[in-house]
């Protein structure tokens, strides 16, 4: 009797020292977390402080000298940071790549569904929920042993967008970024203005956003490389989300980047995973891939590749979460952003990026 509860309690004390810090050592960490914003500044007006729980993944083998790539994940309505690390299997794959992983949770008491407020105006001038988003940000990279010059940004759907908006407003701290069934910046900017777009794309236009997007940026600024992932089947989000988002990044990506030329297509490749076959379009300025681009035959609303014993997640292929780590790990910062010490919206100038690894 003495060696069964001895078998089954120590697997439960690993788990609570996972949960209580990190080890640093040769097993990983699988941490919660709740980031308190500081009543400072204007904070002192707000009647409620806000806060952003949040799980993180700390792979095996992490020294404390050591800086370890950040991928944040932004999950989708109705969908917690626990259940949306287990549909993604992120965890797994950022083990593979010696990455950590950053899982925010959207609160019920910002939005019932606790879907990403991502139409938002106060989010769609960089504030809001992506402030709140960064600040936890801040705060993980502040106690945690990450390289800020690889720092990442994924979500699906409302995750998606909201991805979309941090790349728009906070574009300086990411060095690349995947949206899975997600919609363009600034698509909408009221709920019901955003059921009409989520059906059948924005009635916005997709350059003059980027104009305006563009022209918020101070000189020099670089942008960020983007995975759109989309399902040719999605009945929630219209493909042609997807098509808007390319649409968008490719002339911002040229007029922040107008030294460099246009972003052409590249040859469409016909690919294969898991029983189902994907389109995977790239587009170039000169010789670097900015934007790729995949559409997969028979995805509805759901993550590729995913878990399905959850809601929106299909266990066919391809692998999303393998096809965004592969992307992802392409890109990296020339130098560490500064990060956000105040309330006000960071300038969304960033340093220049490179592609090597």
């Amino acid at each position: 009797m003495l060696r069964f509860l001895r078998g089954r309690l120590r697997p439960m004390l690993l788990r609570s020292k996972r949960h209580l810090g990190f080890d640093g050592g040769t097993s990983s960490n699988w941490l919660d977390g709740v980031f308190c914003e500081p009543r400072s500044g204007s904070n002192r007006a707000r009647h409620e402080q806000r806060e952003m729980p949040y799980r993180l993944y700390l792979p095996a083998g992490v020294g404390h000298s050591d800086r370890v790539p950040l991928i944040v994940m932004l999950h989708g309505c109705t969908q917690s940071a626990l259940t949306f690390s287990e549909g993604t299997r992120m965890n797994t794959v950022a083990q593979d790549e010696h990455c950590a992983v950053l899982y925010p949770e959207q609160s019920e008491k910002s939005n019932f569904l606790r879907c990403w407020n991502w139409f938002d105006p106060d989010c769609l001038a960089g504030g809001g929920e992506p402030g709140l988003i960064v600040r936890t940000l801040d705060h993980v990279i502040k106690h945690r042993p990450i390289d800020q010059t690889r720092v990442y940004v994924t979500g699906f759907s409302a995750g998606g967008a909201m991805a979309a908006a941090l790349c728009a407003t906070h574009g300086h701290l990411f060095a690349a970024c995947a949206i899975h069934s997600g919609v363009m910046f600034h698509a909408a900017s009221a709920p019901q203005q955003a059921i009409r777009v989520l059906r059948s794309g924005s009635t916005e236009s997709p350059e003059d956003i980027a104009r305006k997007v563009a022209g918020r940026r101070d000189p020099g600024a670089a942008f960020v490389p983007t995975l759109v992932i989309q399902g040719a089947d999605d009945r929630t989000v219209s493909p042609v989300n997807a098509e808007q988002i390319v649409q968008q990044l490719r002339l911002l990506a040229e007029l922040v980047q107008s030294e460099d030329g246009l972003v052409k297509p590249q040859s469409e490749r016909l690919l294969e995973s898991g029983g189902r076959q994907y389109r995977q379009q790239d587009y170039a300025q000169g010789r670097r891939t900015l934007i790729r681009s995949i559409l997969v035959d028979g995805l509805g609303h759901a993550w590729s590749g995913g878990a399905a014993r959850h809601t929106f997640f299909d266990s066919a292929g391809p692998d999303a979460s393998r096809l965004i780590i592969e992307f992802l790990m392409q890109y990296r910062l020339a130098n560490a952003p500064e990060t956000m010490e105040s309330d006000q919206s960071p300038p969304a100038a960033a340093a220049s990026r490179s592609s090597a690894r």
